[in-house]
């Protein structure tokens, strides 16, 4: 096929996306829209169309809708909801398919480079597909294969985003959502970018490597382009098999997820920005789970050091009373114009994501709360009291660490762990310093050849 013909191809199925994206949420919307011009309460039958209208999609749309439902408010309960219950997974290619694409990564001799690799997908995903597959020497791999034409999708579909946070700006001005839309953008074209997902699995590789609990699999360059990754496979099973383990177990793994999270923030200001349950399995030795595997690294978010100075800030401010240290920690993140009512507003959540952290005792991460209602009553009073104080422009830093921070949380209820986060948390910060931190991150980050993230 000739280069115009390529072009043309993908011209075509990028019309076609907004095509079928856009009716699809410009019907939810006009309803939507109506609905709050009116006065009619329609919010479940319209949530209900919208998850409807984005689960018949295969592609990156699912994936910004799942961010959209975890960030706090942002969309109605009802919306949230049913976001939530849209599954990644989507039709897979069929062999012939794999086939024709694994030729175009890897050159018409492609088998060869294998010892053995299975045609049908171990798992299907938004983006793309993980085939098991084995090296010439025998160990097994992870080939993750991106999906055809990805890359239209992905700007067809953040168009739509685009449309959908200028309606919600409309019906809705309390949460300024612009910088939201700005950083998903750029957090979901890097995950098409599976050349950079592999030094993202090579930094983790680095900064979780004296860490027994957490398992982060090698990459295989030779085996690997910018729309292939080919890693080591690592077995385990669901997080969620060990929900009935006993106490010991379920406080072992929420320790090594409490890790995992954690320590690559507060020595080089790096998160895993998709906390998603399908991201980790459990590994076990001697017959006994004895910690995480850390599959995906698309979703990463690099940190200047000061967004963790901030963290930490808010962190004694609240601890101490300091208000002063609290201003300044917003102020250090990119929050504009704060008035001491609007701190108020915003200590309510920050109460809620550092609740555990403060507390030096033995306890659940929200005692008393489902995991399907983590985060709702708070998220509820800080938008009621924004409605006569604000509105807010949230930074846009703000989401993947707020989003992390809410999946963290929920894996720690479901799996019903009892432990003293306080003591967790203190001992990843017991040396911080900003100068400390940006030595380390600027060794890490040369060494794996990544940046900062504006």
């Amino acid at each position: 096929m000739s280069e115009p013909d390529r072009e043309a191809n993908r011209f075509t199925a990028r019309a076609a996306r907004y095509a079928r994206v856009g009716a699809n949420m410009s019907g939810v919307a006009a309803r939507m829209a109506s609905a709050r011009i009116f006065g009619r309460e329609q919010g479940a039958a319209n949530a209900i169309a919208l998850a409807q209208a984005l689960g018949g999609l295969k592609g990156p749309i699912m994936k910004v809708a799942q961010l959209l439902a975890t960030i706090p408010d942002l969309l109605p309960p009802e919306y949230a909801a049913e976001l939530q219950k849209l599954q990644s997974e989507a039709p897979p290619m069929g062999a012939a398919f794999v086939k024709r694409r694994m030729q175009a990564e890897l050159g018409p001799d492609w088998q060869s480079r294998f010892g053995s690799f299975d045609l049908h997908p171990a798992a299907a995903a938004s983006l793309g597909q993980v085939h098991r597959a084995t090296s010439k020497e025998g160990a097994a791999l992870a080939c993750k294969l991106q999906y055809p034409d990805m890359q239209s999708a992905v700007e067809a579909d953040l168009k739509q985003l685009e449309i959908a946070l200028a309606l919600h700006r409309r019906l809705d001005p309390v949460i300024d959502t612009s910088e939201i839309g700005k950083e998903i953008g750029e957090r979901v074209r890097e995950e098409l970018d599976y050349e950079r997902e592999a030094k993202h699995a090579t930094l983790y590789a680095r900064l979780l490597g004296g860490i027994d609990e957490v398992r982060v699999p090698t990459v295989h360059s030779d085996l690997s382009t910018g729309r292939l990754l080919t890693l080591d496979w690592l077995d385990g099973e669901k997080i969620l098999n060990f929900a009935g383990a006993d106490v010991e177990i379920r406080n072992r793994l929420a320790v090594a997820m409490f890790k995992a999270w954690w320590h690559p923030f507060s020595d080089s200001a790096v998160i895993h920005g998709d906390p998603h349950l399908g991201n980790y399995t459990v590994f076990s030795e001697g017959g006994e789970a004895r910690g995480i595997n850390l599959l995906d690294y698309g979703c990463i978010r690099i940190f200047h050091p000061t967004f963790v100075g901030g963290v930490v800030d808010l962190y004694r401010g609240l601890q101490h009373g300091d208000r002063e240290r609290i201003m300044h920690a917003y102020e250090t993140w990119g929050f504009k114009n704060l008035s001491h009512d609007l701190i108020d507003i915003l200590n309510i959540w920050a109460g809620f994501i550092y609740g555990p952290l403060l507390e030096d005792r033995v306890r659940t991460v929200a005692d008393g709360v489902e995991p399907g209602a983590y985060g709702r009553r708070q998220a509820f009073q800080v938008h009621k009291a924004l409605k006569d104080k604000g509105p807010v422009t949230l930074p846009r830093e703000f989401v993947f660490m707020d989003r992390a921070a809410v999946g963290l949380g929920a894996v720690f209820l479901h799996l019903r762990a009892e432990l003293n986060y306080h003591r967790l948390f203190e001992a990843e910060i017991e040396n911080f310093s900003i100068e400390r931190l940006t030595s380390r991150q600027a060794q890490a980050l040369a060494a794996c050849d990544l940046k900062l993230q504006t």
